[in-house]
């Protein structure tokens, strides 16, 4: 079943590269009584991801903060080595966005958003989506129908606050 709005998060547990190493946080921890923007994407490092998806995110992210939001997170289906790397080298980390890794998948497939694209290396990724969760449950959610990267952006979740 594919996450609606209206929905609860599934419980699950993130892991995430702080300063002093990698860490877990639950979803409660992440989202309970919090105002949530949530960037899912395919990969770190990723053509689309890197070039697109992810620099939105960062010139929203106090946009989105100012409009009420208590959070703005990316999440991928990666380790929390990798999201601490691509955080740092493109300026989200230093922007204030929250790198969440979903190291084993496991969230993204209770979401039901899971896909494979076994020719370009990729293989049970999360889809391409954004979303505003308030305290646990989806206000909004953008799912990209292509490979465009047009609803799921900083911009297009500004637009929809």
């Amino acid at each position: 079943m594919t996450i609606s709005v209206g929905d609860s998060l599934p419980d699950d547990k993130f892991q995430i590269f702080g300063d002093d190493g990698p860490y877990e946080m639950s979803t409660e921890e992440v989202f309970a009584g919090k105002r949530v923007a949530v960037f899912a994407m395919p990969g770190a490092f990723t053509r689309g991801c890197s070039a697109v998806h992810l620099p939105s995110v960062v010139a929203s992210a106090q946009t989105l903060r100012d409009k009420g939001l208590d959070d703005v997170v990316i999440l991928c289906v990666n380790d929390p080595f990798v999201m601490r790397a691509w955080g740092e080298t493109t300026g989200a980390i230093a922007a204030g966005v929250r790198m969440l890794a979903d190291s084993s998948g496991a969230f993204t497939e209770a979401l039901g958003m899971t896909f494979s694209k076994p020719a370009v290396g990729l293989y049970n990724r999360s889809s391409r989506f954004s979303m505003l969760v308030n305290d646990g449950v989806v206000e909004f959610l953008n799912v990209e129908p292509g490979p465009e990267i047009v609803c799921s952006t900083g911009e297009a979740l500004l637009e929809q606050i």
